[in-house]
């Protein structure tokens, strides 16, 4: 029996690790599976942790208000070091680019336990964008003992850094798995959430969501400038936008569109939810990693608001596009698709992320290496 424990901490983290760990849970005569929430997004990841019915064995509570990178580095590098003195630990699985990520990879390598990295392999080769993730991710990759990359350009990454091609191994983003386990009865359920909130789900919808780092200050307000206009030039299209706690963003939406008749501010929301948008919008706005993956599979055409994107496949592929916090490019972009009616507009690509089956893989995977 091998002691796999799941390190995770944020939504997205949680999303893209669940169908792993519901996967490797059916394999328990031969994986226990162990998993610990550090917290960094505490409502939130607990509340996506609850939807998929898991629940973590350990709940490190490691956030501090307005605390620095380098505190919370410290607090969840200790935090850590003590679950894993109480647990003979076999195996490590973090996913993506976080500070949780980072710490759970690092204190792996500590403690000389094997590190697997879920979606590995994503570069801008731009250190400050995004920040600080892109270095996480960067690092992580020198301790992980396999890659488990979304896309073939993730893995022609990871092989031109020096990563030997045997711990690389494409299968697809766990993104688009998570997205096949809704249920029926959840998006009815979110069907009846958007009604509550007198939220006219139709074909002019908008889904906007900004939140990163290196989005505050400046870029914000042009972002904030440039849905202001399109939402006074296209009173009949909604505009929904789950805003983000940090002050640096909840207070600058909340000033500029408490008035607004046509945009909705809503706190975060629950996946279901987000999904729900997703799969209903006429066009996203996003400065989000994962929803760069999951909106394509609902044929969404998706503007990055970022001036660099670790995910390159959706650009070339056609179904994203960079705009940055460039107002005009903002703008003109969004109003190509507004312009429109919603069936013109729909993507016919295949979403280059990924099938629905990555989590099988992974820990089909996983059992060979310790078949080995």
């Amino acid at each position: 029996m091998k002691n796999i424990i799941f390190i995770l901490g944020t939504r997205p983290e949680i999303i893209k690790l669940a169908p792993v760990i519901i996967e490797m849970k059916k394999k328990s005569n031969f994986f226990n599976v162990i998993v610990c929430n550090t917290e960094q997004q505490k409502e939130l990841s607990n509340q996506t942790l609850n939807y998929f019915g898991l629940k973590a064995d350990y709940n490190l509570d490691c956030m501090r208000k307005n605390q620095s990178l380098s505190s919370v580095q410290a607090r969840i590098l200790t935090s850590l070091d003590r679950v894993f003195e109480e647990n003979k630990i076999d195996g490590v699985i973090v996913q993506g680019d976080t500070m949780t990520v980072l710490c759970g990879a690092l204190t792996g390598f500590y403690h000389k336990v094997p590190v697997f990295h879920v979606e590995a392999g994503l570069r801008s080769y731009n250190i400050y964008e995004p920040f600080p993730e892109e270095i996480m991710r960067q690092m992580t990759s020198r301790v992980a003992e396999i890659h488990f990359a979304p896309t073939v350009d993730n893995m022609v990454a990871l092989l031109n850094e020096g990563i030997s091609e045997k711990k690389v191994h494409v299968v697809g983003n766990t993104v688009i798995d998570a997205l096949f386990c809704l249920s029926d009865k959840v998006i009815e359920e979110s069907k009846r959430f958007f009604e509550e909130k007198n939220i006219i789900i139709n074909d002019n919808l908008v889904l906007v969501t900004a939140h990163r780092r290196e989005n505050h200050g400046e870029r914000i307000d042009r972002i904030i400038d440039s849905i202001a206009f399109l939402a006074e030039k296209y009173k009949n299209h909604t505009f929904v936008i789950p805003v983000h706690p940090n002050p640096n963003v909840h207070d600058k939406f909340y000033n500029k569109f408490e008035n607004y008749e046509n945009v909705k501010l809503l706190p975060p929301l629950d996946y279901p939810n987000l999904v729900y948008l997703m799969k209903n919008s006429k066009l996203v706005l996003t400065d989000s990693g994962g929803i760069q993956e999951e909106a394509p599979t609902f044929k969404c055409p998706v503007l990055v608001m970022r001036y660099e994107t670790e995910r390159q496949e959706g650009i070339e592929a056609g179904v994203s596009k960079l705009v940055g916090a460039d107002s005009d490019k903002i703008i003109k972009e969004a109003e190509i698709i507004l312009s429109k009616p919603k069936q013109e507009t729909r993507l016919n690509v295949k979403n280059p992320y990924g099938d629905g089956t990555t989590a099988i893989k992974i820990v089909e995977i996983l059992k060979e290496f310790y078949d080995e």
